[in-house]
């Protein structure tokens, strides 16, 4: 792994080191990098940067491609980041079904699954597919990304209020199926990561919050995760914002907490489920109270509101299911945020690009873990563009 430890500065750090600024340089321009060039960028003679580039390419990590343009004298070689053999597996759990993913190392998604299971199940289902992933694909396998609502500290789940663990390590126990380094990621954390990677050259707070069977924060700087030193930050679902009579009974045993107010299913009534897909949403949405709409997008609206002056945000963004809501439910959290309030400017709020895949989030935290790089915006959205996008079924079980 290229992203190790690199606290003690011995010659082989520092070679990591170089081999990360290396790839990077091939990650952000693929197609038109050289040798030439990332010696120029790195400031390393050309005799290191080729040899960074040779240990690359024997890792399968880039390869080569067309010859540059002249520039007078003999043509410089391209370099391309090396899709044909290196894998990124995303596992999205859910409740009651989970979404796996391959992604190969330019960010085209390969291969998607999905897998349905009852809570009693939930475990074996789990294993039982990724032991199939790492049957069919093996030593192909780089790292894994696993993307879960809960806290978590990229080893083991803290706590899922929605999946009914506390203290489960589960990047050990699907290490042991896949024979590779598995990242837990919460699913907010994600989604946050792959809205900042859209921007070439992201600045600044950014609050992204999701909307669906909960509720949930994330805040990156500068397009990077900004996590607490206790890895709660963004847990916002039970944190009160209704009081009085209008407070509701959260499922968490409190009244008046933003999730009993602004989660979907509070919005859209009961027959909501994070299973389901667009169009189901939009048709829930149709039909929902407005009263209820109103009293989400109220609740939502103080916690931006409160939020926002705090940490200055360039942008409020509202990702998840709620994105299905529609132009009425975002029109109706600007209204509630733009009263004004001393010392405080008025913070754009809009919802998730949709280009980014449900992958895209977690595929890039394990492809950071392992190799300290990042893909730029086309690679990010490659999934959303891929042929091979479609799901493909795989072991049914009943809920």
């Amino acid at each position: 792994m290229l992203n190790a430890d690199d606290s003690l500065d011995t010659q082989a750090s520092v070679r990591r080191a170089n081999l990360r600024r290396a790839l990077q340089l091939v990650f952000r321009n693929p197609g038109t990098q050289t040798r030439a060039g990332i010696a120029r960028s790195t400031g390393l003679t050309a005799a290191t940067a080729s040899s960074l580039v040779a240990e690359l390419i024997e890792d399968r990590l880039i390869v080569e491609g067309e010859q540059a343009a002249s520039t007078g004298g003999k043509r410089a070689t391209t370099l391309s980041v090396d899709a044909s053999h290196h894998l990124i597996l995303v596992l999205v759990i859910q409740p009651l079904h989970a979404h796996i993913a391959l992604v190969a190392l330019d960010g085209t998604e390969l291969e998607t699954r999905r897998v349905t299971y009852s809570v009693e199940e939930r475990d074996r289902s789990l294993d039982e597919a990724l032991t199939a992933v790492a049957g069919e694909f093996g030593a192909r396998l780089l790292a894994a990304g696993v993307q879960l609502p809960g806290t978590t500290d990229g080893r083991s789940v803290l706590e899922s209020v929605q999946l009914k663990w506390e203290g489960v390590p589960l990047a050990e126990r699907f290490e042991r199926i896949l024979d590779a380094p598995v990242l837990l990621i919460n699913d907010v954390d994600a989604e946050a990561i792959a809205e900042a990677g859209m921007e070439e050259s992201p600045s600044g707070y950014r609050l992204f919050i999701h909307l669906g069977g909960g509720v949930g924060a994330a805040v990156t700087l500068d397009g990077e995760l900004a996590p607490g030193p206790r890895d709660r930050a963004g847990e916002i679902g039970h944190v009160q914002v209704v009081f009085g009579e209008a407070a509701r009974l959260c499922r968490c045993g409190q009244r008046g907490c933003l999730e009993s107010a602004a989660a979907l299913g509070a919005m859209l009534g009961d027959d909501f489920s994070d299973a389901m897909d667009a169009p189901e949403i939009r048709a829930l949405a149709v039909k929902a109270d407005e009263e209820h709409l109103d009293e989400g997008a109220r609740a939502l609206a103080r916690a931006v509101k409160l939020i926002g002056a705090l940490l200055d945000p360039t942008e409020v963004v509202i990702g998840g299911p709620a994105t299905e809501l529609g132009p009425r439910f975002l029109d109706r959290v600007r209204r509630e945020t733009e009263y004004p309030a001393r010392g405080t400017t008025q913070v754009p709020v809009r919802y998730a690009d949709p280009r980014v895949s449900l992958a895209a989030g977690a595929a890039q935290a394990a492809l950071t873990s392992a190799l300290g790089v990042r893909w730029n915006p086309l690679q990010l959205r490659a999934a959303s563009t891929s042929a091979a996008s479609t799901p493909r079924p795989d072991r049914q079980h009943t809920a």
